[in-house]
């Protein structure tokens, strides 16, 4: 419909098979270029660090409906 609102959807990261998941997470490591300081680490140990923060409950995957993309988001 037109004109009408749609609000971001979180989505577990639960839901996700694993090679699903990985691919979210890759794609965003790759678009966002995460910065880790003066040392440098590999896409693979990036996207372990990004699904550590997942799972800890510090980060979560959105889904935007309106663009649909989606993101990864710090959890406040």
């Amino acid at each position: 419909m037109t004109g009408e609102i749609h609000q971001p959807v979180v989505v577990p990261y639960t839901e996700l098979a694993p090679d699903l998941l990985h691919a979210v997470v890759e794609s965003y490591v790759l678009r966002e270029g995460t910065d880790y300081g003066e040392k440098e680490f590999s896409l693979e140990d990036k996207v372990a660090h990004v699904i550590g923060r997942l799972k800890r409950g510090e980060a979560q995957i959105v889904f935007d409906p309106e663009t649909e993309s989606v993101s990864i988001t710090k959890v406040l």
